[in-house]
């Protein structure tokens, strides 16, 4: 590969583009009109504007990225997270333009952007799966039908569903049919697709997904896992490795059970299977992920190895350099996600020109993040603005940089979450790793009305 275009923005387009850097090819950035000024912009070899600040307009925008990588002679574009990241049309247009998509072929992503359709391929490789419907639901009756038989609480999901959008739990028939058009809609606005599916609603799990590497030779190996049970509204907040609650053999079980989902769908490039995780350590999938994650260092931490370097190197055709056996796994990792928000007001997002900021450092301490003093938050996109990653030979080393690193952070002018962040982290039960997806609601905001 010569020339990658990275059809996104923010920290992941700089962390994309310093990897590239650092080996050797060249990149292009593109940006809407109002991320003109933006990081990813100055540090790419060439940035092209695709549109105005409407996502609908430029990021999401498939007609304008593959003309920006035309025009610029770039041979391949790396998606990031978000925007296009999953879109099977585009990596298929990006396929019949002879530009190389990093990432899964258009037809694994067609294949398991469907969670519904993916979970009965699951089925058929052998990888434990949460009760449910048997692909999507064909109306209200065949919903309370299919609720009955598993059993209440259930949980109604968009077939093409992500980001925690899509989503409710239900108790009774009633509350099923007063929820049922709900999540239609809701499945519709967000996807474009109103299909939808049940699950038996699983209750108080861990959220632990293993992140694996395959190659177009048929290598597939696995990285670990992240627990990721910390989430407000089913979006991420902390993230950590390895699992508090995940031993050794349940590890080798999961990740051996990721393996086999990547074979069966045919799966090249980085990847996250992501399972469910009950108190007695029965295990479910729920879904896959075929892009890259945001809690991706973390993994880099633990493990040393360069997941997004390791992505092109499979879009080059590369072998893997690595066998399972060969990666080892040290220490602890946690992030932390700092979103431009007020908790105080429901969290909401505050877009604006930051006036002062200080990013912390130190020995195990990692900052991704495209911001800059005096740089202006849009009010476009999402409100993730910077990650912070620390890392210690003890999870309570771990834990002790965050803590540190949370007290070192100072971006003036605009709200952030640092200390809801620093709430959680310094909360008894979370420094125990008793915790579960619940944890927010049942330890954060237990005095709230």
């Amino acid at each position: 590969m010569n020339k990658i275009l990275i059809a996104n923005r923010g920290e992941i387009a700089v962390r994309i583009i310093r990897a590239c850097k650092e080996m050797n090819i060249k990149t292009v950035a593109v940006y809407s009109e109002t991320d003109k000024d933006a990081l990813h912009t100055k540090l790419a070899d060439e940035a092209v504007c695709i549109g105005p600040a409407s996502p609908n307009k430029s990021y999401l925008n498939i007609k304008s990225i593959i003309e920006a990588a035309c025009i610029t002679g770039a041979d391949s574009i790396h998606p990031g997270f978000g925007f296009l990241s999953e879109n099977a049309q585009f990596a298929k247009i990006c396929e019949e333009s002879n530009i190389k998509f990093i990432g899964p072929t258009s037809k694994v992503i067609d294949l398991l952007g469907n969670k519904s359709n993916a979970k009965e391929l699951m089925k058929e490789a052998g990888v434990p799966v949460i009760p449910g419907s048997d692909g999507s639901l064909k109306g209200l009756k065949d919903a309370i039908l299919i609720a009955e038989q598993i059993g209440y609480p259930v949980i109604l999901k968009a077939a093409a569903g992500g980001g925690g959008k899509g989503i409710r739990v239900v108790n009774s028939n009633d509350e099923l049919e007063a929820n049922y058009n709900i999540v239609k809609q809701e499945a519709k606005i967000s996807f474009n697709d109103d299909e939808i599916y049940i699950e038996k609603f699983v209750k108080n799990p861990r959220h632990v997904e293993i992140q694996i590497l395959a190659d177009e030779h048929g290598n597939i190996v696995h990285l670990g896992e992240r627990d990721c049970s910390i989430q407000r509204k089913h979006q991420k907040i902390i993230e950590e490795t390895p699992s508090t609650l995940v031993d050794e053999k349940l590890r080798h079980k999961m990740g051996n059970a990721a393996v086999k989902a990547a074979k069966i769908a045919g799966y090249t490039s980085c990847g996250t299977v992501e399972f469910l995780v009950d108190s007695d350590k029965n295990f479910y999938f729920m879904e896959m992920n075929t892009r890259i994650q945001v809690e991706h260092p973390i993994t880099e931490m633990r493990t040393g190895v360069d997941i997004v370097k390791e992505q092109i190197r499979i879009a080059g055709g590369e072998k893997l350099k690595f066998k399972q056996k060969e990666i080892e796994f040290r220490g602890y990792s946690i992030e932390c996600r700092i979103n431009a928000e007020n908790p105080l007001k429901n969290f909401r997002p505050s877009p604006g020109t930051i006036k002062e900021i200080n990013l912390p450092g130190g020995n195990g301490v990692r900052v991704d993040t495209a911001i800059y003093n005096g740089y202006t938050i849009p009010a476009n996109y999402d409100s993730m603005i910077a990650k912070i990653i620390t890392y210690g030979v003890t999870r309570n080393e771990a834990i002790a940089k965050m803590k540190r690193a949370l007290e070192e952070l100072v971006i003036d002018g605009v709200d952030t979450n640092r200390d809801f962040l620093f709430e959680i982290i310094r909360n008894p039960n979370f420094i125990r790793g008793n915790f579960d997806t619940g944890f927010i609601e049942k330890e954060i905001f237990k005095n709230e009305e």
